[in-house]
């Protein structure tokens, strides 16, 4: 199997680049984001590679990080999540802000991918919640608090102030990130105005 390559950038197709390895030319399967990033023709790249056999065919699919690499690989254990959608995701979304996205039930954030509809981003987002925050770089507390909200297990007072902030215009990660900082100020038993005022505060710094 193929693990990685390194060579020199032949040509760009739509959705593949051609990599020139020791004069033989790899075509490699890339997300829109990662062909954005890779340079001109002529010059050198590495790519970490994921290698599918298939009875009639053999296809390379390439990521700039062993990361995102392994994104693609969690993206197809959710159901009806397949090579192409997976890549069309992380076309949409960098792997730390797919991470985030996913620790913060954020299923708006995913349906932006072209392809993926509310169905298929609340699969993403509700398969992959255990695995996200081991990559996401956002407050544990908001983490948790995301998914509490999410499962109706919040607090009254902090579900309705996070819906009311969310009801002003905000999104939903925002206004949860905001009231999980004002619930740490107001400590418990906060009551729903004080926490959206908290929570204002904290959105306007």
């Amino acid at each position: 199997m193929i693990g990685k390559l390194k060579g020199l950038i032949d040509s760009y197709g739509e959705d593949f680049v051609i990599l020139d390895v020791g004069g033989v030319g790899y075509q490699v399967h890339c997300s829109s984001r990662t062909l954005q990033h890779l340079p001109s023709p002529g010059e050198a790249a590495v790519l970490s590679i994921e290698t599918y056999v298939r009875e009639d065919q053999i296809k390379l699919f390439g990521f700039r990080t062993d990361q995102e690499r392994e994104w693609f690989r969690l993206l197809q254990t959710v159901q009806g999540v397949g090579a192409k959608v997976a890549l069309a995701v992380l076309g949409t979304l960098a792997p730390a802000d797919l991470a985030n996205a996913i620790a913060l039930r954020d299923k708006a954030a995913v349906s932006r991918t072209p392809g993926v509809g509310p169905k298929v981003a609340e699969r993403i987002v509700t398969e992959l919640k255990d695995k996200a925050p081991a990559f996401a770089n956002v407050d544990p507390a908001v983490v948790h608090l995301a998914g509490a909200v999410d499962d109706q297990r919040a607090p009254r007072p902090v579900a309705d102030a996070i819906s009311a902030l969310v009801n002003l215009g905000y999104g939903q990660p925002q206004a949860a990130a905001a009231i999980a900082s004002a619930s740490r100020s107001a400590g418990e038993g906060a009551e729903t105005a004080q926490l959206i005022r908290l929570g204002l505060k904290e959105l306007a710094k």
